[in-house]
């Protein structure tokens, strides 16, 4: 989690240096306050597990909630679906000034990704991307050819998600998974989404979510066909769960409402 905030503080640096001293929001575990943003919330994340920030995963809204137990100031980061980076500080109170707060777009500390970069640069990193896809094409072959030992497995709704194997790879993890439809309907596949979560997602106010970035995907189904199953690879950045962390594996249905959540503490 700390790695996320810090490679995306180091993308918006240049915006950051110019910037005055960050705002300051104040949240109890009492009463929910509400931010509303000028773009949808793509991601959204604190610095402590005694802030916490709630939003619309599945579907992205304009707004989310904000709840804290009492400790140390924090920091939230929010990105919109343009790229615009927001950034506040946070702070615990008995009593709350305000409950509502409306961000305008010129409160963005920056932009999540570079406008401009130099066309030999853009040459490099086109060939290196080519021969690491190579890579990851021959790794992801040998993952699902070798011998697995189930980690995980959740049946819902006539369809089966598991987990079969996790390894790990210089800077990288490969996740082995497959989706088995027992049912009558074929499945077709809208998402997966890999989190890394903490808490229980039943209690909000000591829940945390942060989605995790899919650099590959090895033969990723369009469709499970029923009576049938498919298995396929996902590759990641490298990431180590921590003590009270937990992977999450979410599978949702296209324009059905079947949906496949598997935990897995590892």
């Amino acid at each position: 989690m700390k790695t996320y905030i810090f490679i995306l503080l180091i993308i918006c640096s240049n915006s950051m240096l110019a910037q005055q001293s960050l705002d300051t929001i104040y949240a109890n575990d009492k009463k929910n306050v509400a931010l509303f943003f000028p773009k949808p919330i793509r991601q959204g994340i604190t610095g402590a597990t005694h802030f916490v920030f709630t939003y619309n995963r599945e579907k992205e809204q304009y707004f989310g909630l904000l709840q804290a137990k009492p400790g140390i100031e924090s920091n939230l980061l929010a990105v919109t679906n343009n790229g615009k980076v927001y950034s506040y500080i946070l702070k615990y109170a008995e009593e709350l000034p305000r409950l509502n707060y409306f961000i305008l777009e010129n409160e963005s500390i920056g932009n999540e990704v570079p406008k401009v970069l130099p066309t030999i640069k853009e040459k490099k990193v086109t060939h290196l991307k080519k021969d690491k896809m190579d890579y990851f094409y021959r790794a992801c072959t040998y993952v699902l050819n070798s011998k697995y030992k189930t980690l995980a497995t959740i049946r819902k709704e006539g369809m089966q998600l598991q987990l079969q194997k996790m390894v790990y790879d210089g800077d990288e993890v490969y996740l082995a998974i497959e989706i088995k439809n027992t049912s009558e309907i074929n499945f077709d596949v809208d998402y997966i989404n890999i989190y890394v979560t903490n808490g229980n997602a039943k209690r909000k106010s000591s829940y945390q979510s942060l989605q995790q970035e899919v650099i590959y995907k090895h033969k990723m189904p369009k469709s499970v066909m029923k009576g049938l199953h498919q298995r396929f690879v996902y590759v990641l950045p490298k990431f180590v769960l921590g003590e009270n962390e937990r992977l999450e594996i979410e599978l949702k249905e296209l324009k059905g409402s079947r949906k496949v959540v598997l935990n897995s503490k590892l």
